[in-house]
C-alpha cells in the first residue's frame, strides 16, 4: 500500500510569488530510500528536492538531503534557505530561536533567523571560506563553451573555481547583454568541465556592470550534468562569488558586507540573492554568509 508523503512547494530568494527559485520541501522523508528520493526530484523537476530527517549528530537540529534532478547534493543555498522557511511554518521551528543548524553532506551548516509579527522574515545561510582554484588560462575555451565571443570574457580578472562547499567555475563578462546572450553549447561545455581538477558542478557567469536595481552582480548558473540546464538562483554559488568579488577587488570590504546578486532575470525568474562576506583586521576573508527570502506557493502529497 502506498504512503503519503506531505511537501511544500517554495519560490525562494524572493519575496513575491512566481519568483525566485523553486523548491519541493519532505517535510518527513522517513521510509525514502536514497533512489526513491532521487525519483522524486525527478518527478518534481525543480532545480532542488529536499528531504527533511531526524539529526544524526549532536549539534544538529535535523538531517536534510538535497536533490536535483540528476544527483544528490552535499549542500546548497536555495534549499537550505526554503527548508528554513518551511520549517518555521510547520512550527518545527518555533518564533523564539535565532538559529537552526541543519546537518548536511558536508557537516553541520549554521542558519540564522529573523522574525517579524511571528513570521519568519529573512533567514542567513553561514558557508564555509573559500578556496580558490587556479586561474583558467584557455578563455577561447571558455567562450566557446558559454557560446560568447571571446572579448565578452573580462579580461582583468582570472575566470577561477571557488568553492565554498560546493565548486563552480566563474566567468566575469563584460556587460549584463553578455550575460543575457549566453547559452551552454554542449560539448565545449563538458570537455571544459571534465579537464578541471576538481571539476566543478556549474558555470556561474556574472558581471559587476551597474543597473537600476543596484545589484552588485547580475548573473547565471548553467549545471547540464545535475539536471539543471539554467538555475535562477544559486545560494551555494552566490557565497563564492561574493569572496571571488572581494578577493579580486571588484567591491570592497564595505560593499562585500552587503551585496546583491541578482540572477534568473533572463529566465523570468529574478532571484534576489543577499551575500555578506566578513573581513578580519589582517584583510583576509573571516565569515561567508548568503540569506533571502521565500514564500510560500503551494502543497501537496505525493503517494509513494
Amino acid at each position: 500500500m502506498a504512503r503519503s508523503y506531505r511537501y511544500l512547494q517554495y519560490d525562494v530568494f524572493t519575496d513575491h510569488l512566481f519568483g525566485g527559485n523553486q523548491l519541493a520541501v519532505f517535510l518527513d522523508g522517513r521510509g525514502l530510500s536514497t533512489v526513491t528520493m532521487q525519483a522524486i526530484a525527478k518527478e518534481m523537476n525543480f532545480s532542488e528536492t529536499t528531504f527533511v530527517l531526524p539529526p544524526e549528530h549532536a549539534g544538529t537540529d535535523v538531517r536534510m538531503r538535497i536533490f536535483t534532478p540528476g544527483d544528490e547534493l552535499p549542500m546548497a543555498g536555495h534549499p537550505t534557505i526554503g527548508s528554513t522557511f518551511a520549517l518555521a511554518r510547520t512550527g518545527v521551528i518555533d518564533q523564539s530561536r535565532e538559529r537552526i543548524v541543519f546537518g548536511l553532506g558536508i557537516g553541520p551548516v549554521p542558519v540564522s533567523l529573523t522574525w517579524n509579527d511571528g513570521e519568519l522574515g529573512f533567514a542567513w545561510m553561514t558557508q564555509s571560506k573559500p578556496e580558490f582554484g587556479e586561474p583558467v588560462t584557455d578563455r577561447g575555451a571558455v567562450a566557446a563553451a558559454l557560446s560568447v565571443q571571446p572579448s565578452a570574457v573580462t579580461g582583468t580578472t582570472p575566470v577561477q573555481v571557488v568553492s565554498c562547499g560546493v565548486p563552480f567555475l566563474f566567468v566575469p563578462l563584460t556587460a549584463r547583454q553578455a550575460v543575457d546572450s549566453a547559452s551552454v553549447s554542449r560539448e565545449p561545455f563538458g570537455a571544459l568541465l571534465q579537464s578541471m581538477k576538481p571539476r566543478p558542478n556549474g558555470i556561474f557567469l556574472f558581471t559587476s556592470e551597474p543597473g537600476a536595481d543596484r545589484a552588485a552582480a547580475y548573473s547565471r548558473m548553467f549545471a547540464p550534468d545535475l539536471g539543471i540546464v539554467e538555475d535562477p538562483a544559486t545560494g551555494v554559488a552566490s557565497g563564492p562569488l561574493g569572496c571571488y568579488m572581494l578577493r579580486h577587488k571588484i567591491v570592497g570590504p564595505e560593499t562585500a558586507a552587503h551585496m546583491v546578486s541578482l540572477q534568473g532575470v533572463k529566465m523570468g525568474r529574478p532571484s534576489h540573492v543577499h551575500i555578506a562576506i566578513g573581513v578580519n583586521g589582517a584583510g583576509e576573508i573571516a565569515s561567508v554568509r548568503v540569506g533571502g527570502q521565500a514564500v510560500l506557493a503551494g502543497e501537496g502529497t505525493l503517494y509513494v
